[in-house]
């Protein structure tokens, strides 16, 4: 099927070398033809048809998502963005702050623009994905919740949400992080910023994508940093300070906290225990997150609910996976 797929494509002769995927099951192919390369992407159980739709309103705006060079079911051929990674490029503070601050272009130049049909990430979408937390993180750690407890706490977080957070009015790409946008020099403003993932959009807050920037799961990103960001972001939108802080605080803690059950499920269910490894980070966002007021509920039914990610517990969360 491969075969068949590039060779229509006019890519049958082409190179290929396996490229390092991310946490859902799809795979990555650069393919080289002489001087000109392409990405296939192999993603049998996802809709690429979406992934296309995204990338050519991605495209429509002037920002820079992969080109689609060809589709099939399952499979896309993609325009090589490169390999500049901010993740990789970020070696220094002054250039980690370039670098953030135009990926938070980025963000500015999407939020300008109408989000295309897709499903709403409101208060009641986004609280019922606190679950995990409570079904992978914490029965995985040992620690099994008091019965009521998820149920309470998602009331919870739809109340603050709600309060603070209610808004759809944006595309939310919601895996905007380091490691999933590239550095491309020679283009223009908002478009210097590649975007590689953004299959799981959904209709949301302006404030979800850019707390996915700064509290990053997988780098510590300085302070200094992430508060030039939300500066920036500001200043170029106008929009009022407080209520935009509390926004990315309440969004903050849904995102760390949904964040603490996908890396536990990861390594139970697919045997990545490298995920674990990243926990302590993601509680460590989530206790920031949890100081703010808005969500003093929320947290005084988190704290006695969920283990604190100890050396103990977070050897037993690996145990479940096979041994490589």
């Amino acid at each position: 099927m491969t075969d068949l797929f590039l060779a229509k494509a006019g890519w049958a002769e082409a190179t290929a070398s396996p490229i390092a995927g991310d946490a859902s099951a799809r795979r990555y192919t650069r393919l080289s033809k002489g001087a000109a390369r392409a990405i296939l992407m192999d993603d049998p159980d996802g809709d690429t048809a979406l992934f296309a739709r995204l990338s050519r309103h991605l495209l429509s705006l002037g920002l820079s998502a992969p080109e689609i060079l060809a589709e099939a079911p399952g499979k896309l051929l993609l325009e090589d963005l490169g390999d500049g990674l901010i993740a990789r490029l970020a070696t220094d503070p002054e250039t980690e702050k370039r670098l953030y601050l135009n990926a938070t272009d980025a963000l500015i130049a999407l939020h300008q623009h109408a989000p295309p049909d897709l499903p709403k990430a409101d208060p009641q979408h986004l609280a019922a994905m606190t679950d995990l937390a409570f079904t992978c993180y914490a029965s995985n750690a040992g620690s099994a919740p008091q019965p009521g407890t998820m149920q309470a706490c998602a009331q919870a977080f739809e109340r603050a949400l709600a309060a603070h957070a209610p808004e759809t009015d944006v595309m939310i790409l919601r895996d905007y992080h380091a490691e999933n946008i590239l550095w491309l020099p020679d283009r223009q403003g908002p478009a210097r910023a590649g975007l590689l993932d953004f299959q799981d959009a959904l209709q949301g807050h302006r404030a979800y994508d850019l707390v996915s920037l700064i509290e990053d799961a997988r780098r510590d990103v300085a302070p200094e940093t992430a508060e030039a960001a939300i500066r920036h972001y500001l200043g170029a939108t106008g929009l009022p300070e407080t209520p935009f802080r509390t926004a990315l605080a309440v969004l903050g803690a849904q995102r760390n906290l949904r964040i603490l059950g996908v890396f536990a499920r990861l390594a139970a269910t697919r045997g990545k225990p490298g995920y674990i490894d990243l926990i302590p980070r993601v509680w460590g966002h989530l206790q920031t997150d949890l100081r703010h007021p808005a969500l003093a509920e929320v947290a005084a039914i988190l704290h006695p609910a969920l283990p604190a990610p100890t050396p103990e517990i977070l050897q037993r969360l690996k145990s479940p996976c096979p041994t490589p």
